[in-house]
């Protein structure tokens, strides 16, 4: 609950702010659409950090480094309250970020080497929870202390929990380590980070306008040629910041591929549903939040239910059907309309809030399954660094889907005709995850649902 409650706030935070952005640009006296720069740099700062949090914790231990991240990411949110004007606050983002890239990673770590394999389910379930409701929350929270509290308690709010967080850390969670992690590989970082900013950079401006096209282009041009160089470099040294050779595990690779594919899908609904809702059914953001917030509904009350549906289908059965309903109700979200009743919308995002956690829960536990407990920090940091990259690839799959579908209709602004050609196609990668989870064998974490695999069958 202490790695939950930890990952909740950042979570949140990464989707609280964007609500309360126009506020905040009159505040500052700056351009709205300036003001992404605040969402990106946030971003950008844990795609950074997250490559290098396993090995900081095997160096300091986890108790030392879980701590520090919270602390850290308090002492950001303080700074981005007290800003009075745009640098400012991408500066204290920054900081925020660097405290959040440790806290994802890390909290994950802590759970893996102090929970039996028996209990990683409901474990893994709790863990799931934040990262689903967090973004769904945010919209509505947002909305609300800007409206009418003040927008610097948008960061303000983080205090509290943060302090708590801090010394709940400091009092139950274990100093787990590796007793020798070796060197930092620097020019691994180097390689990485160049690599995940730029390609996170194009996807976070990817058809917003904020940056011309050519620019978008050549940021991506530069993040695949250093990811290709990283690749190079990786196969070369022993102890490599991202250890790709942790991919040869079976059931690490098929939740790292079908899982990202899976991410791209549920990636784009934060940017895709409160859009269709504000400007397609001429929602105001507090009511758009109400709906989209009915999904937490959902996500909450899968906690109970992963246990049992793993051990009765196993994690092979769970993830390919599960997957497959997931991206149906994706797709089902570019069919609402305005004459929808809403408990027809209510139980749609109820549904699929409960879909998308056991999907969740099954994916980030599998991926576990079979890694020996000295690569643990090693994967912890690959499987979080790709997990960020492809809800980003979310985001600019769906826009740039959004955007096709309003070219070819020749519409001003996007129509709802045009949100269900982006709920479709974003539904379609998520699609895409089935077939890769059926491959999995029939056995695939037995040890962790406790299920019984009848030989032969």
């Amino acid at each position: 609950m202490i790695v939950a409650c930890a990952l909740f706030m950042q979570n949140l935070d990464g989707t609280v702010v964007a609500t309360a952005l126009p506020v905040m640009a009159r505040a500052f006296g700056s351009d709205p659409l300036h003001m992404n720069v605040a969402l990106t740099s946030y971003l950008l700062s844990l795609a950074v950090f997250i490559p290098v949090s396993g090995w900081v914790a095997d160096r300091y231990g986890a108790k030392v480094v879980f701590g520090s991240a919270i602390a850290v990411f308090t002492v950001g949110s303080v700074l981005c309250g007290m800003s009075t004007g745009l640098a400012e606050l991408v500066g204290a983002r920054i900081v925020q970020g660097i405290g959040g890239a440790m806290m994802v990673p890390v909290g994950r770590l802590v759970l893996l080497r102090s929970v039996d394999k028996s209990e990683l389910v409901a474990a893994m379930a709790w863990l799931t929870v934040p990262a689903l409701v967090g973004p769904i929350v945010g919209p509505p929270v947002g909305g609300f202390l800007a409206t009418y509290v003040d927008w610097r308690w948008i960061f303000y709010v983080n205090v509290p929990i943060g302090v708590l967080g801090i010394g709940l850390a400091w009092r139950f969670v274990p100093d787990v380590r590796e007793p020798a992690p070796g060197r930092l590989d620097g020019w691994g970082l180097v390689w990485a980070g160049v690599a995940l900013v730029c390609v996170m950079g194009a996807g976070e401006t990817a058809g917003r306008g904020m940056i011309p096209g050519v620019y978008v282009a050549g940021l991506a041009v530069v993040g695949v040629l250093a990811g290709a160089g990283y690749w190079w470099h990786a196969g070369r040294v022993a102890a490599p910041l991202l250890d790709l050779g942790l991919l040869r595990v079976a059931t690490f690779r098929a939740s790292v591929g079908a899982g990202s594919l899976f991410r791209v899908g549920v990636g784009a609904i934060p940017f895709l549903l409160p859009l269709m809702l504000q400007l397609g059914f001429g929602l105001s953001p507090v009511q758009s939040g109400l709906v989209t917030f009915s999904a937490a509904v959902g996500a909450i009350a899968m906690k109970p239910a992963a246990q049992y549906a793993l051990r009765v289908f196993g994690f092979r059965r769970t993830l390919g059907w599960n997957g497959a309903a997931g991206a149906v109700l994706l797709g089902v979200m570019g069919l609402f309309r305005p004459s929808w009743p809403m408990a027809a919308l209510y139980g749609v995002l109820i549904l699929g809030g409960f879909v998308r956690s056991l999907q969740f829960t099954a994916f980030n536990t599998i991926a576990y399954a079979d890694i020996p407990r000295a690569r643990m920090s090693a994967a912890t940091s690959l499987y979080s660094t790709l997990q960020q990259v492809s809800l980003t690839l979310g985001i600019t799959v769906g826009a740039a889907a959004l955007e096709f579908a309003r070219g070819m209709s020749g519409h001003g602004d996007p129509a709802l005709g045009d949100y269900s050609v982006a709920f479709g196609v974003v539904a379609m990668f998520s699609l895409l995850a089935s077939p890769l989870s059926f491959r999995l064998s029939e056995d695939a974490g037995a040890e962790l649902s406790g299920r019984r695999v009848v030989e032969g069958r």
